[in-house]
């Protein structure tokens, strides 16, 4: 049974520009965005949780964060989860709700986050190239084994690369357009 495995390696290169996407979408820019507080956990009846799981969140303005607990009982619990994330919020409840207001972004911090977006992105181009990495010697091992002649390597090897420029391009583009959503909010 041959080794190599084109939709897997595609699926795995895949999987790391979504993960990416994802990271990316957590990096705080001017405006408010739910997906900033995905990351957040709230000890809440003695276990950690994601927020998601106790409350709801919703952006009602364009710089402000609404968090809708679901228990009454959990709001200090969830206040305390999103302070400890330190995500440079601050939390002011209001009955039920806790409300986040987006403070501004000093030039700063604007450009550690687009240093950091940049770090994300070279991350998932590890992951991809450590990808590429594994379809190559699989197709080494499977010519080896006489499943494939030295033909059917080379030209599996020139997708596997194409497929790697296509999900490196990718990360390049969705970093570039976080950095440039950070500078210019």
């Amino acid at each position: 049974m041959a080794k190599y495995d084109k939709a897997d390696i595609e699926r795995r290169m895949k999987g790391a520009v979504e993960s990416l996407k994802g990271d990316l979408a957590g990096l705080r820019t001017g405006r408010a965005n739910t997906s900033l507080l995905d990351p957040v956990v709230v000890e809440v009846y003695g276990s950690m949780m994601p927020l998601n799981q106790v409350a709801t969140v919703s952006a009602p303005e364009p710089r402000m964060l609404s968090v809708q607990v679901w228990d009454k009982a959990n709001v200090t619990a969830v206040e305390k989860g999103i302070a400890k994330a330190n995500l440079g919020l601050n939390p002011m409840i209001d009955g039920q709700n806790v409300r986040l207001p987006m403070p501004d972004l000093t030039e700063e911090r604007r450009k550690e986050l687009a240093k950091l977006a940049g770090n994300y992105s070279e991350q998932a181009k590890i992951a991809i190239r450590n990808v590429r990495r594994d379809g190559m010697e699989a197709l080494k091992e499977d010519e080896k084994k006489k499943e494939i002649s030295e033909d059917e390597r080379k030209r599996s090897e020139d997708e596997v690369q194409k497929l790697t420029d296509k999900y490196v391009a990718e990360c390049d583009a969705a970093a570039a357009q976080k950095e440039k959503e950070i500078l210019t909010q």
